[in-house]
């Protein structure tokens, strides 16, 4: 293993030790997050080493989290403790065993295993005058010096403490199946005959930034001549949590000059490619992993097994197909009217090799790694534990805060 993530406490008792960032998604089944911590046994007074996982909601910016507002919740949380050892974790994945090699006789290994109906990591991508963290949903890894595991009442300092944000992503699965295929037929005001469309697209899965063939079918049995053809791509944005509210944008649309006379037929593929590129504007996108980074994209199509309910941030894609349709006879445009037909799009990034996994974030390894910015280790910005432990959740979060952050980001 050439590359390990690290993180250490203020005080330098405690180590945060991961070998990788990225834990993937097969849907059945999430890769297991392990690590090592390594303690220092002489500054912990007496007191035990714990390590927590959480997946958790963002739903405000770092303005309000200044005057003691956090506008962040808990979709899941565990937490394990790792010194002195329960045994809990007795047997070592060879992930573990590479890092105790690392650290030595004062590693304490520990492990998770996420849940299937977790939401991915997911970020609303800010306006061009935002500034601190993104909305969204992150992962945390987090170790810290404590008396008990979660006491309220407890007051953790931020010395005492070491962490690192974690990615929770799924890749396309392998996939050879045909595309979905949609078609209406629509009757004007005063004709007889209907106009016929209908559209498809050339396979199930498309990758990032790979050009989308959508094959369109047309059958004009009116009078009416269709004057352009209009296709977009919009992204859909589900927050789940009390409630459940979807928010659209589109993220590309192309017009085609074709024209189909009255009494006639026309058949023909055309593509179209969204890209993150061309909406770095848009605020209030979904995009997956980290914001202003090379490996930043549009966020992936979130698969679920379908019988789990899954809170946080789902993400899904449609492709629409619209005719423009002219008016004709007596009435002229009057009557003009649109044809529209809409079909699923599942947009992920494919199955990477093993080594670029492992290299993913290799341009941010240091000794004490901190890309992210809650990772600052500086004192004046961070309140105690207890206060981000009691605050994090202290905001309401009902239907009308989700819609009122919601409409204000989009």
């Amino acid at each position: 293993m050439s590359k390990v993530f690290k993180k250490t406490s203020g005080n330098g008792h405690i180590a945060l030790y991961l070998g990788k960032r990225d834990f993937v998604d097969n849907v059945d089944s999430v890769e297991v997050v392990d690590g090592v911590i390594k303690v220092d046994p002489s500054g912990l007074d007496g007191r035990k080493v714990y390590v927590y996982l959480a997946c958790a909601f963002r739903y405000g910016s770092d303005d309000l989290d200044v005057i003691g507002l956090s506008f962040r919740r808990d979709i899941w949380i565990q937490r394990v403790q790792v010194y002195p050892p329960t045994g809990a974790n007795a047997t070592k994945s060879p992930m573990q065993e590479s890092l105790m090699k690392k650290v030595g006789e004062q590693g304490c290994p520990f492990s998770f295993q996420l849940p299937t109906n977790l939401p991915c990591s997911v970020a609303l991508q800010p306006g061009p005058n935002d500034s601190g963290k993104a909305c969204g949903v992150d992962f945390e890894v987090k170790g810290y010096i404590a008396n008990a595991a979660d006491n309220a009442d407890e007051v953790i300092e931020k010395k005492d403490t070491c962490r690192l944000m974690i990615r929770k992503i799924q890749f396309a699965p392998a996939n050879n199946k045909p595309g979905p295929k949609a078609e209406i037929s629509k009757q004007f005001m005063m004709t007889d005959k209907p106009v016929h469309l209908e559209a498809s697209l050339e396979k199930e899965i498309y990758y990032h930034g790979d050009p989308i063939t959508v094959k369109v079918k047309i059958n004009n049995e009116t009078s009416k001549v269709v004057k352009k053809i209009k296709i977009t791509v919009e992204q859909l944005t589900s927050v789940v949590l009390y409630s459940s509210d979807t928010y659209t944008k589109p993220v590309c649309s192309e017009e085609f000059a074709e024209t189909i006379n009255a009494n006639s037929t026309f058949e023909k593929s055309f593509q179209i490619t969204p890209l993150l590129a061309n909406n770095k504007e848009k605020r209030g996108l979904s995009v997956d992993g980290r914001l202003k980074d090379e490996d930043t994209h549009l966020a992936s199509t979130t698969l679920s097994q379908g019988d789990k309910e899954m809170q946080g941030i789902i993400v899904s894609y449609k492709v629409k197909v619209n005719l423009m349709v002219s008016g004709g006879g007596l009435l002229g445009g009057l009557t003009g009217s649109d044809v529209t037909v809409e079909l699923p799009l599942t947009l992920m990034s494919p199955k990477p090799a093993a080594n670029w996994i492992k290299g993913l974030f290799s341009s941010g390894l240091t000794s004490d790694l901190s890309p992210w910015k809650d990772e600052m280790t500086s004192k004046g910005i961070h309140r105690s534990d207890r206060e981000h432990r009691t605050q994090r959740n202290s905001t309401p979060l009902t239907r009308s805060t989700i819609c009122h952050w919601v409409t204000t980001m989009l």
